[in-house]
């Protein structure tokens, strides 16, 4: 085995790495994003169980689920907005796997999205964070850090007569990340990467619009950022390879050191 991989493993191992779950268990309450009625909506997860050490089947039990592909926490590919339609290795089974594992930013707004519920993290939030902990690398995953997560029910989408209001990425800082960091992709704690008024922004739905236009992906409906430090950490993020797909449940992981532990 490499020496670099081998190093992994036995950290790993011995506990000096640190896996985060990064993941809300699937659940039929688990809220979804509302859209006016006029479009089709997002199915929620649903889950049926098949046989249960009994009759049906005297020696296993499992499950038959369903959901939309953007239930729970999920990946989008580019191929989820017009934006991205065309866009080279564009659905989930064909997203480069690069894109799946990669060093983690975590920019840290949850004290303005407690102020704000429609906070909207600008440019200068950005360059307030490198200059605290160094330029963005290319090909990072960037992670808005609101501790949305920490909602559940109704207060989660919470959505008014006016939609939905949450907080969420400006439009100038998503051009920024993808055109000036070259970022893998963003990350959020919220039911969408854009805030709950994006559809009033310019272009409606900015980080959709600008990420998946520039083959970009995003990760949604995070939990746990408050666990993971500024830099340093790396996220796993595989969506199921569904063929021509345009986003999956997964299971989000992220690996940093524990405190104290040795390099």
């Amino acid at each position: 085995m490499d020496d670099l991989l081998s190093r992994l493993a036995g950290r790993l191992a011995e506990g000096s790495i640190e896996i985060v779950d990064l993941t809300h268990a699937l659940e039929p309450d688990f809220p979804v994003m509302v859209l006016p009625p006029e479009f089709g909506q997002c199915a929620r997860f649903r889950i049926e169980e098949v046989s249960c050490y009994d009759e049906r089947g005297p020696a296993w039990k499992w499950n038959n689920f369903s959901c939309g592909e953007h239930t729970g926490t999920h990946f989008d590919a580019p191929n989820h907005w017009i934006s991205g339609k065309n866009a080279p290795n564009g659905s989930v089974d064909t997203v480069p796997l690069g894109s799946m594992i990669a060093p983690a930013c975590v920019i840290d707004c949850s004290a303005e999205a407690e102020r704000d519920e429609d906070y909207v993290m600008d440019v200068c939030k950005i360059r307030e964070f490198e200059r605290e902990n160094g330029r963005i690398r290319p090909g990072s995953w960037v992670l808005m850090r609101t501790d949305w997560s920490k909602r559940s029910g109704a207060d989660y989408i919470n959505l008014r007569e006016d939609g939905a209001h949450s907080p969420g990425p400006a439009a100038e800082a998503v051009r920024f990340l993808v055109a000036e960091r070259d970022i893998v992709g963003l990350g959020t704690e919220t039911v969408g990467t854009d805030a709950g008024q994006a559809a009033h922004a310019d272009p409606p739905y900015p980080a959709h619009f600008h990420l998946h236009g520039a083959g970009k992906c995003g990760l949604q409906c995070l939990a746990n950022l408050d666990r993971l430090p500024a830099t340093g950490s790396v996220v796993v993020a595989a969506p199921l390879k569904i063929r021509n797909g345009t986003g999956s449940p997964l299971r989000a992981l992220a690996l940093k050191a524990k405190t104290g532990a040795d390099s």
